[in-house]
């Protein structure tokens, strides 16, 4: 679209397959916005874009990302408030013209998917490495570890007992990100258990499975990576996790967190090829080289491997 759309905290610019988000970095615009600073969010990754009447004349465009598309949205789980929305964009008044054009644009962008859960992340996570200070310790990120480092003044006599932890990426299933404005806030993680024992507990929990899994509504009891339903302990008793509280794992410095880590999870846990039919006439020329582009996608997104590209390629290509 080579347009730009100036609202609220934001700028969209509309490129051919993308618009970029730049958050401002001003004293009023929101502090997840300012950690973010922008977001490139792929058309293929949208659901809807929605355009309502805001406050005092201002035009609120939305757009909606499709599920399973967003680390950062599938972190959150709805608990973000409309202000912490990062695909919301107040416009001003003078700019309203724009706005209604520039949304029908990008609804005329849309993916013939857009109505689909993702098969995989579309939109890239905050980079690492990444840390915050919970209530009791330390949370940290490498980008192949999650590290928690407990405070002597917060941490609880069991967490002190368990001693500091390390989680490497590859031994965890899914992880539980509950706001820290809500009443007990926290960010646990969801080691790989075998079938038959119960890693699941309260909160919003978020399984590296599948990208598009429902989730889990604060309070209830899930299943995670084969388990059977069970609770976990006290988040306060709780090694794998880490409390927050006023002041300590604030939602710009914990929800990013969370996404890289959910992000990185999904990449250890690859989404195999599936395998492509072969029937008893040639394959559609086009159809081919839709499916070769979608599996070019996935060896670009580090979710197939070079030696399964190649093999799935040729396969494809034999079709022909």
């Amino acid at each position: 679209m080579g347009e730009a759309l100036a609202g609220n905290h934001a700028t969209w610019e509309f490129d051919t397959d993308s618009v970029l988000i730049r958050f401002e970095r001003g004293i009023r615009t929101p502090k997840l916005f300012q950690s973010l600073r922008e977001r490139r969010i792929p058309y293929a990754a949208l659901a809807a874009v929605t355009l309502t009447p805001g406050k005092r004349g201002t035009v609120v465009v939305h757009a909606v990302p499709r599920a399973g598309a967003d680390p950062l949205t599938e972190a959150a789980a709805g608990q973000l408030a409309e202000g912490n929305d990062p695909f919301r964009l107040v416009v001003p008044p003078e700019h309203e013209a724009a706005a209604v054009s520039l949304a029908a644009g990008l609804r005329g962008a849309l993916g013939p998917d857009a109505a689909e859960p993702a098969d995989r992340f579309l939109v890239a996570a905050p980079e690492g490495p990444l840390h915050f200070k919970a209530y009791d310790g330390r949370a940290g990120f490498d980008g192949s570890a999650v590290s928690f480092r407990w405070s002597w003044t917060g941490a609880s006599s069991a967490k002190w007992k368990a001693g500091d932890q390390t989680f490497p990426v590859g031994e965890l299933a899914g992880i539980e990100w509950r706001s820290p404005e809500s009443a007990e806030g926290y960010l646990r993680l969801l080691p790989r258990t075998p079938a038959g024992a119960a890693p699941a507990g309260p909160g919003t929990a978020i399984p590296v499975t599948s990208p598009a899994a429902a989730v889990l509504a604060p309070g209830s009891v899930g299943q995670v990576a084969g388990g059977a339903p069970g609770a976990a302990p006290p988040v306060d008793q709780d090694p794998t996790a880490v409390l927050f509280g006023r002041g300590y794992g604030p939602v710009h410095e914990s929800l990013p967190f969370a996404a890289a880590v959910l992000e990185s999870l999904r990449r250890a846990r690859p989404t195999p090829v599936p395998a492509v039919p072969v029937g008893a006439g040639r394959s559609d020329p086009a159809d081919v080289a839709e499916r070769i582009r979608h599996l070019g996608e996935l060896h670009g997104a580090g979710l197939v491997t070079d030696g399964e590209y190649s093999a799935k390629k040729a396969q494809l290509l034999a079709e022909l």
